[in-house]
């Protein structure tokens, strides 16, 4: 396993890390508590140790799940969390955003993630207006001062939005989580040189395109509804399906796993700091883990 600073932090990170939206339940599949023991158990031994959740991941049970498995290893991950999503069932949420909301969530993540502390909490997708919330910066440093904050980041809602990532200074934000993949390249219009220039570390999400680079999915492939894929458009998602298919085919060395490529692929933009993919099982946490010697 590689390692890099996530930006101005002082976070050493694995450039592989643990996306765990699928624990929430939106991915089609109920996790059991032993099957993500095994898998944090294996992710550990491979050299993992960046974990990307949210509040809004379930209702904190993507958090619960966590925070039972690495409960005893606390001290050898680093917690990514989120705030400003509140859920009410699959595929619903609502925002609340008050300086209270932040700080009433956090605390239910500290509790469902049995620590007293998150390494770096992220703004969820917020709009500009709620952002520029002077309040909530407030809230923020004072989380940061006490220490149940070790850093902020912000998570940001569109792939193009250069004007939260200029105005990090102002809001203690010193990492950026964007939407990059392949099929989705443009952080690398403005949002990626922000963030060089300013040293802000940068989480790549969905660095499969929702498994799609993945190869495993031909155009036509149909989900369970209980996938949040079911739910894509089927012409894009043709679409998308086709242009994976052609990338696969032009693109990936023979011989090389296209899912390990796509995440190596990533990591090769010198602003990404770590890919966050999810995972269904162990192998695939063996898989995602093997990119990184690809890098």
């Amino acid at each position: 396993m590689h390692y890099r600073t996530l930006g101005k932090t002082n976070l050493k990170i694995s450039v592989i890390g643990i996306g765990t939206w699928q624990f929430g339940g939106e991915w089609g599949k109920d996790f059991e508590q032993i099957e993500v023991d095994r898998m944090f158990a294996r992710g550990k031994e491979l050299g993992l140790n960046l974990i990307d959740t949210a509040e809004c991941y379930g209702d904190h049970l993507s958090e619960s799940l966590i925070g039972r498995a690495i409960e005893r290893s606390r001290k050898d991950w680093i917690i990514a969390t989120k705030f400003g999503h509140k859920f009410h069932g699959n595929f619903n949420r609502t925002e609340p955003r008050s300086p209270a909301d932040v700080e009433n969530q956090l605390n239910d993540s500290l509790v469902a993630l049995r620590t007293d502390y998150i390494d770096l909490l992220q703004y969820h997708s917020w709009g500009d207006e709620d952002f520029a919330n002077q309040d909530v910066r407030d809230v923020l440093a004072r989380l940061l001062k006490i220490g149940k904050v070790r850093h902020v980041g912000n998570s940001i809602g569109s792939n193009q939005n250069v004007k939260q990532v200029d105005d990090s200074p102002s809001a203690h934000v010193e990492a950026i989580q964007v939407i990059y993949n392949r099929l989705q390249r443009e952080p690398e219009q403005v949002v990626f040189a922000s963030c060089e220039r300013q040293n802000l570390g940068v989480l790549a999400r969905v660095p499969l395109a929702s498994g799609y680079l993945s190869g495993k999915y031909k155009p036509g492939a149909t989900f369970n509804p209980a996938d949040h894929r079911a739910h894509h458009k089927p012409e894009a998602r043709d679409a998308k399906l086709e242009e994976a298919q052609r990338i696969i085919r032009q693109e990936v060395p023979a011989g090389v796993n296209p899912a390990q490529w796509a995440l190596a692929w990533c990591l090769k933009h010198p602003a990404v700091s770590c890919v966050i993919p999810g995972c269904k099982s162990v192998e695939q946490i063996e898989s995602n883990a093997a990119a990184a010697l690809l890098v």
